[in-house]
């Protein structure tokens, strides 16, 4: 399978990357090269421009987006919404029915859910609030959903929150309630390249991913029960206090 990755030089990219590099042919892309050598054949490119996604999306059997961009309001929207409109767009031209996009869980499941709520499933209505990621991030998801009712394709959105090197957990530390180490964020690629379109509830669906956590503020049964998805416990040193300390 030959597959795209969209913001492949970011954060999650390179775990992302170096999963999926033993078992996929990688074209990985990103507006500047990766600081360390990845797998795959690299190329230059910038979401906000459609000809650019557009032409690394030929031949290609699948897209993974993980670019993003945080702060500047007109960058924002720019990549994490006109970007989604153009992955969509190559996805559609190149008849590339599988499609990945990601953002944060506040995509759907903004403060009004996160302050009050418990057991948050990725199927609420969206309610982003009024933060510019989630916003610029909840417009990308709604375009990937119209098109995925409109064409042949099938569209997984993941969402994460608070990422962890599993070998800094300090016993008892400050944690967000949506927590996972990037390596087993990047396992879940590889479940949702090969999931036959078939066991997806729809055209396009979200995923919690994140590994279990004993407060039950959100709820990842849906990625487990349709993915397979296997949360890990490395980070689980977040919620464990040592006795010592008691």
């Amino acid at each position: 399978m030959n597959v795209l990755i969209l913001g492949a030089a970011g954060m999650l990219g390179p775990y992302v990357v170096r999963h999926l590099a033993p078992r996929y042919t990688l074209r990985i892309s990103d507006v500047q090269p990766p600081g360390d050598p990845l797998p795959g054949e690299f190329i230059q490119v910038d979401v906000v421009n459609r000809e650019q996604v557009l032409a690394a999306a030929e031949g290609m059997d699948a897209i993974i987006n993980l670019s993003v961009l945080r702060q500047d309001r007109k960058i924002a929207f720019d990549v994490n919404t006109l970007g989604c409109y153009h992955m969509m767009e190559a996805a559609v031209t190149h008849g590339i029915r599988r499609v990945i996009n990601t953002g944060p869980h506040f995509t759907l499941a903004g403060r009004s859910y996160e302050m009050f709520d418990y057991d948050i499933g990725p199927d609420i209505p969206p309610q982003p609030g009024t933060n510019l990621y989630a916003l610029s991030k909840s417009l990308g998801h709604q375009i990937s959903r119209v098109y995925a009712e409109q064409h042949d394709l099938y569209v997984q959105m993941y969402l994460f929150y608070n990422f962890r090197d599993p070998t800094d957990v300090p016993l008892g530390s400050r944690h967000a309630p949506f927590s996972i180490s990037w390596e087993n964020a990047a396992e879940v690629f590889s479940l949702g390249l090969e999931i036959p379109f078939e066991k997806l509830p729809s055209r396009c669906e979200a995923f919690n991913i994140f590994t279990d956590m004993p407060h039950g503020k959100f709820s990842n049964e849906k990625a487990k029960r349709i993915l397979g998805f296997q949360p890990r416990n490395d980070i689980s040193g977040l919620w464990r206090v040592d006795k010592g300390m008691m």
